[in-house]
């Protein structure tokens, strides 16, 4: 009898601490790697390369697909940026060229902008839910006057019966952001505009 009435009042706590847990915030720490060959263009020529954040807010969406939950989802800039540097820095030395972070009249030069990252909610049924993923970089090349902006949009759609951990959602967005990093650098127009 005493144990019924324990279990009766301990699964309420059980139950919401799980809840709790559910919508608790999290806040990823990613690495993007890319991972794709790029065309070489340069022959040792520097290009200035510059990483930078043109999103909104660190906060990328929710856990509950609401605009107002707590349950936020954040990548903070100052953690990111530097690894988007280094990997586009990687990618303009693998093109062929040196890379530096200085700029100087007359060096060509590559700005590489996280322009969106968000995470949202997708149309949910019954007992499936879906997270929907999306990342924009925008790349500018610059050299001798001429221009070259190239916009590259990565979207993953994911499917889940238990609300994704810390753990995946980490993943999902490191294999975006990797995504959007190989078709930026793939394309062969930002090598030939540095080369000129």
């Amino acid at each position: 009898m005493l144990r019924r009435r324990l279990m009766r009042l301990a699964l309420p706590l059980i139950a919401a601490g799980w809840l709790a847990g559910c919508a608790a915030p999290q806040t990823l720490q990613l690495d993007p790697k890319r991972s794709t060959q790029v065309p070489t263009a340069g022959s040792g020529q520097s290009v200035t390369v510059i990483a930078a954040d043109g999103r909104d807010s660190d906060v990328i969406g929710t856990r509950t697909g609401s605009a107002m939950s707590t349950a936020t989802i954040t990548v903070y800039a100052h953690d990111l940026m530097p690894k988007l540097q280094h990997e586009a820095e990687r990618a303009v030395r693998d093109m062929g060229f040196t890379p530096t972070t200085q700029r100087a009249e007359g060096r060509p030069s590559l700005v590489l902008t996280l322009d969106h990252l968000g995470y949202e909610r997708g149309k949910s049924q019954p007992v499936i839910g879906e997270a929907r993923l999306e990342a924009v970089y925008v790349a500018e090349a610059i050299n001798g006057g001429t221009t070259y902006t190239g916009t590259y949009t990565s979207r993953r759609t994911q499917g889940y019966a238990v609300k994704p951990s810390q753990k995946t959602n980490t993943r999902m967005v490191n294999d975006l952001l990797a995504d959007g990093l190989d078709r930026a650098f793939r394309d062969p127009e930002l090598g030939r505009l540095l080369a000129r």
